[in-house]
């Protein structure tokens, strides 16, 4: 894994990091019936994007 890989990796987990939480309050406080739904499917995306930035 290069530096750039290694950064970005970084990111992703600070981006996963805070979606969670915002996945808890909007699971608590469903103003939005579609966040919930729309926040995991962004985790999802970032899990993948991070493992193959891993396996790369």
């Amino acid at each position: 894994m290069d530096k750039k890989a290694k950064k970005r990796i970084e990111v992703i987990r600070k981006k996963i990091t805070s979606n969670q939480v915002l996945l808890a309050a909007a699971k608590e406080q469903p103003d939005d019936p579609d966040e919930p739904a729309r926040l995991e499917a962004e985790i999802e995306k970032l899990k993948a994007e991070m493992a193959e930035l891993k396996s790369s």
